[in-house]
């Protein structure tokens, strides 16, 4: 190949192409050298471009690497909303980097310096004592959680960590850095969660939460409490293991669709404990969601209410029932006699209440002991129950009172003929038990519907008003309510009226009755006996105004102006020289049971001036025996100021020698009813039970004295049989205090002339 001339202006600073033909040995050696100079050159000036383009290169890799590093890192710092921070040690100066997106969406870098870093009072100490540690040498990383001081002026809760970047020629730390995260979110929800648990820990009620399979995943101990599992018994365990045989599946399989389909069911659902006893619990069930894995999950929380519903039932049953017999009460009564008279009203048909009372079970009650009385009711029930049959209501409604409830009746006959069964019924004596019968007799009141009243209130007070005059009429009868009836009541409501004023109004006065001593034929004691005249309704006996007392409370402030007044009296008296003679003053029941009886007692004895030994107060047999225990705890106290006592009627109760025994009783009243036969030829029973009640009183070292002598057969037997004193209209009928007194006066005086009593008890 051909070389082209070139002009000399190109070949300037250029080595000349050889001719082909020529060798390059055959060039001069200046040549060659000047050749191998500019090959050298243009090799070295190739490598420095090279070169630099590789720089170049490299330069720009690295300058990429490192704004991918840098975004990564913004990123990075973004994504995990923490910020970078470094602390100088000797200017204690903060500088916290953070990344934010711009308006673009780019991440931009701020970079603050904070030389007021406010850390919470509470917490600032450990955050020393943590970076104290760390810069020590204590800890491989600084690391503190702790409260500062936010731009919106609230405290956040910030979780820092760093190392040390710079140190002093010492070793010593001078800065460290490192990122910091605000914790103040997962820390509130950390103290709900903790929250949250403490309040499962602690419920008192049951809680568990099932899977969608309802298998456990997870109980709290009041679920253990309750049914006796572990948590280890249950978890991953099917919640079959606590169902109850006492639903049936179609119970459980109702409840889950609830479950499934509303997220939801409550109700009450029996369980299963553990040792494989049932127990009730109010159940309720709510679906949630697991928080991560979204599966559903129900939380079941469940109360034992056993123990409620039992309570509850019993409540029901109390409300409703008499708890001695069993029967429906007032209440329960009212309800079914209510709808009883709607139906009949409805019907066109009849009905009847039957109002029971059983005759003297006051005396018996009292004599025999409230247990007994008890007894005597229940079996007074199952009578009845037996007698009406199960078709219709028989309930009991206080103390000694049942009703009869009868339905679909076509007219009274049918009322009067049940109750003449019920009381044909009675004729056979209860039995107690396997040794013990009793007589008793009910009186029966009847009302109708529609015939006497509308509604139950009138039907059972008109029932109770022809009861009460059942019983007026000689008791074990029964009486159909008539209007006249109401006529007696009224008269009752209006002497308890009258009764209210008798002693301010003066109405009241009393009257003695001399008592013999059969010994030496002197006069030893008198009764008081308490009248009554009332102005509008004459003269009332004390069997009928008494009991009215009684029952209204009257006779506490009646009874109090009887002992006053007699005390009064005796003292008078005494001032006309009758100084040998004991006042026997009645006090009722309810006297008794007042707690400040003997304080009046002893009130009225220092007000008038009469002696303790001279003053006997008189009970009756049956308010001594209603609480025996009782009474002698009262009595004691009249016996040591002095005061005597004597058991009025004795042989009409059931009285237990062991409990008058145990009295501090001083003298026996026989009563007049077995006094009355006494002398007459053919009486055997009456004079057998006086001469035993004399024989057993002084055996006991009491005084008796016999009511009711009336001839001198009567007061020659007891006189013979060794009884101590008499009181009746042989001796004297009761006496006003003047004629009484001049009685006295007038009767001979025969030695010994006095009447010692019996000494009270040390």
């Amino acid at each position: 190949m051909g070389i082209r001339a070139t002009t000399p202006s190109r070949l300037a600073g250029a080595t000349a192409p050889l001719p082909a033909s020529s060798s390059f040995l055959d060039m001069p050696s200046s040549h060659v050298l000047a050749l191998l100079v500019a090959l050298l050159v243009l090799a070295m000036a190739g490598m420095a471009i090279a070169g630099h383009r590789r720089r170049e290169r490299e330069h720009r890799d690295h300058l990429r690497a490192m704004r991918e590093r840098e975004q990564r890192l913004r990123l990075s710092l973004w994504a995990s909303n923490e910020i970078y921070w470094q602390y100088d040690l000797e200017k204690r100066e903060l500088e916290r980097t953070r990344v934010e997106p711009d308006r673009s969406d780019d991440l931009t870098v701020q970079v603050d310096l904070d030389k007021d870093h406010q850390i919470h009072p509470e917490d600032l100490p450990l955050v020393l004592d943590r970076l104290r540690e760390y810069v020590t040498g204590g800890t491989q990383m600084f690391l503190s959680e702790h409260r500062i001081l936010g731009e919106g002026g609230q405290w956040q809760w910030m979780r820092a960590r760093g190392r040390a970047i710079a140190r002093d020629d010492t070793g010593r730390v001078t800065r460290i850095a490192g990122t910091a995260r605000n914790i103040t979110s997962i820390r509130e929800k950390e103290r709900e969660r903790r929250i949250a648990n403490e309040v499962m820990h602690n419920m008192a009620e049951s809680v568990a939460v099932v899977d969608a399979r309802f298998r456990f995943v997870a109980v709290n101990p009041a679920f253990t409490r309750m049914s006796g599992y572990e948590a280890a018994d249950v978890i991953s365990k099917d919640a079959a293991i606590i169902l109850s045989e006492q639903h049936d599946e179609a119970f459980y399989r109702q409840a889950r669709l609830a479950m499934e389909e509303q997220g939801c069911w409550s109700g009450e659902m029996w369980q299963k404990r553990k040792d494989g006893r049932d127990f009730l619990c109010a159940v309720q069930f709510n679906a949630i969601v697991e928080p991560g894995s979204r599966k559903r999950l129900y939380v079941v929380v469940a109360s034992d209410i056993t123990d409620r519903r039992r309570i509850e039932q019993e409540l029901r049953y109390l409300a409703n029932y008499d708890t001695l017999t069993n029967l429906p009460n007032r209440t329960l009564l009212a309800e079914r006699l209510s709808r009883a008279i709607v139906r009949a009203r409805r019907q066109g048909s009849r009905m009847a209440l039957l109002f029971l009372d059983l005759d003297r079970f006051k005396d018996i009650n009292d004599s025999l002991g409230h247990a007994t009385g008890d007894r005597i009711l229940r079996a007074t029930a199952q009578r009845l129950q037996e007698v009406v049959g199960d078709g219709h209501t028989v309930a009991r409604i206080g103390g000694d009172e049942f009703t009869v409830l009868l339905e679909d009746l076509v007219g009274g006959e049918e009322a009067e003929r049940c109750a003449q069964r019920i009381i044909d019924a009675f004729d056979a004596p209860l039995r107690l038990d396997d040794r013990h019968e009793i007589a008793i007799s009910p009186s029966i009141g009847i009302s109708l519907f529609p015939d006497h009243a509308q509604v139950p209130t009138d039907l059972l007070k008109h029932a109770d008003t022809a009861m009460y005059q059942a019983k007026a009429a000689g008791r074990r009868t029964f009486l159909r309510y008539a209007d006249a009836m109401d006529g007696d009541i009224r008269r009752r409501a209006m002497l308890i009226a009258a009764l209210r004023k008798v002693v301010e109004r003066g109405e009241l006065r009393l009257v003695y009755q001399p008592q013999l001593v059969l010994a030496d034929g002197r006069i030893g004691a008198v009764e008081a006996l308490l009248r009554w005249n009332s102005p509008e309704h004459g003269d009332i006996p004390p069997s009928v105004f008494i009991p009215l007392a009684e029952e209204s409370g009257l006779i506490v402030s009646i009874g109090e102006w009887v002992l006053r007044e007699a005390c009064n009296t005796l003292a008078d008296w005494r001032r006309d020289g009758i100084d040998n003679v004991l006042m026997s003053v009645n006090v009722s029941a309810v006297q008794l049971l007042r707690s400040d009886l003997a304080q009046t007692v002893q009130q009225v004895l220092r007000d008038t001036g009469v002696p303790a030994n001279q003053l006997e107060l008189e009970l009756t047999e049956s308010v001594l025996m209603a609480n025996a225990e009782h009474a002698t705890e009262r009595l004691q106290t009249f016996r040591r100021l002095g005061v005597s006592i004597a058991v009025d009627d004795f042989g009409t109760g059931y009285s237990s020698l062991a409990y008058l025994r145990r009295l501090p009783i001083t003298t026996l009243k026989i009563d007049k009813a077995f006094i009355d036969d006494l002398g007459r030829p053919g009486d055997n029973e009456d004079a057998a039970i006086t001469t035993t009640v004399i024989a057993m009183a002084h055996s006991l070292g009491l005084r008796v004295v016999a009511e009711g002598v009336e001839t001198a057969e009567q007061q020659r037997f007891l006189l013979q049989h060794g009884c101590d004193m008499v009181q009746g209209y042989l001796l004297s009928r009761p006496l006003n205090a003047e004629d009484c007194l001049r009685f006295l006066q007038e009767w001979p005086k025969q030695e010994p002339a006095r009447l010692d009593p019996v000494a009270p008890p040390p």
